[in-house]
């Protein structure tokens, strides 16, 4: 018997044979293809490579159960990309892999905690988000406790992460070692406003004294949205202070982060925004070794700074910053949604030709976004996109291709979303 069907099978064996407790167990499925034509995705186009089409796959099976001051959650996933594994294959090359499972208990009025592997995700998703877009997605083994009293709520959390069931100290940098925060949000008639506070410590190897050690970096600031009948936008401002971790040492850390949107509903059919975003970088003649690009962590960053990747999706980190000035214009009717995203790209910081010393211009390049969404029924809706990138000079020396080349990224998904099992046992 596979393990999915175990599981479905001790859970409906476990909810119906409970009467004593109100109970509700949920199962939904996810089924999402996503095809790709890579013709400079996430870097310019080099000269002599040919651009690729890849097809990926996130298979998920959702089980949420309800009973009364309790909730306990497991999500399954297989992510693979098709050819992956031959056609004949006894076995897949990723497996079955564990996205949440966690437990939620309200011990208290107005209190709860969530304990296990779970998604963490806050505002605009900047600094702490779902990843929804990443295939694997993203989730944290972490305890977060809860308070939710009228239009106000207080989250504090912490987690602290090894590499197995170790008996002493070992190196570890999967990722962060151990992690506190506290998130704060207040919601008013029409504005909502929240407060973090982020500490973050990662390991490293101390050849000195010869042992393992953390450096703590902190993360604060807060952001705000509104929304009216007509106008509507968010700001965002964000401190960075503390450590960073290197290999075998650490060095100390000062960034900061801006960002400022604003939008106007024309009619029910039809808005656009107009926004800007600062993230902090290093001049690359600066010989302090402090540093001072701001690193948005954990946040969605492919919903920011252009889908095609180029910026603070597993790249851009320890660099010059970015300056992303950039409007949204959507379309609704009936089923159907289509955006139109340009974005104007400039560094942050200096950067310098290496050859002569001179400052390269800090304009980066113009990407623009369009994006298309067909909601055929709510379980089932089809997206896909366009996007081009007009890099420059600058570009090319941070992020090696060539301009001149037809740098662009499509791509077409399908998500399935049904509910495939719902259990109510009300007691009286």
């Amino acid at each position: 018997m596979k393990l999915t069907t175990k599981i479905f099978v001790v859970a409906a064996i476990a909810v119906t044979t409970v009467s004593s407790f109100a109970q509700e167990l949920d199962v939904n499925l996810q089924l999402r293809p996503r095809f790709e034509y890579r013709n400079s995705y996430k870097e310019l186009m080099k000269d002599g490579l040919y651009p690729t089409s890849i097809v990926s796959q996130r298979s998920r099976l959702n089980f949420l159960y309800k009973q009364e001051k309790l909730k306990a959650n497991i999500t399954l996933q297989n992510v693979r990309v098709w050819g992956d594994v031959p056609t004949s294959s006894p076995s897949d090359k990723n497996g079955v892999a564990l996205f949440e499972s966690w437990l939620s208990y309200d011990f208290y009025p107005n209190w709860s905690t969530k304990i296990g592997r779970q998604v963490i995700s806050y505002d605009n998703q900047r600094i702490f988000g779902g990843i929804d877009w990443a295939q694997q997605g993203q989730s944290h083994d972490a305890v977060v406790v809860s308070y939710k009293k009228n239009s106000y709520q207080l989250d504090l959390a912490a987690a602290i992460n090894n590499g197995g069931e170790i008996l002493s100290e070992s190196a570890y940098n999967t990722t962060y070692k151990n992690m506190q925060f506290a998130w704060f949000n207040q919601k008013f008639s029409e504005v909502s406003l929240s407060l973090l506070a982020l500490n973050t410590g990662y390991q490293y190897e101390n050849l000195v004294e010869n042992k393992f050690e953390v450096a703590y970096l902190q993360t604060f600031g807060g952001f705000m949205k509104w929304e009216s009948p007509k106008v509507y936008g968010d700001l965002g401002i964000y401190g960075q202070m503390g450590e960073a971790a290197l290999t075998n040492s650490k060095v100390d850390v000062s960034a900061y982060y801006a960002q400022v949107s604003l939008g106007y509903k024309f009619n029910q059919g039809f808005k656009a925004d107009l926004g800007f975003e600062y993230l902090s970088g290093k001049d690359q003649n600066d010989g302090d070794p402090k540093v001072k690009s701001f690193a948005p962590l954990f946040g969605t960053n492919h919903a920011f700074n252009g889908f095609m990747d180029y910026f603070y999706v597993g790249n851009h980190k320890n660099s010059v910053g970015l300056q992303d000035l950039y409007a949204k214009f959507t379309f609704d009717k009936n089923k159907w949604q289509v955006a139109i995203i340009p974005h104007i790209f400039n560094s942050a910081a200096t950067v310098y030709n290496p050859n002569s010393n001179a400052e390269f211009d800090d304009y980066l390049g113009t990407e623009l976004d369009i994006m298309a969404t067909y909601k055929a029924d709510k379980n089932f809706v089809i997206s896909g996109g366009f996007s081009k990138m007009f890099g420059t000079e600058t570009m090319e020396y941070l992020k090696g291709g060539n301009s001149s080349n037809d740098n662009n990224w499509a791509w077409v998904m399908v998500s399935f979303n049904p509910q495939i099992f719902s259990f109510k046992n009300k007691v009286d």
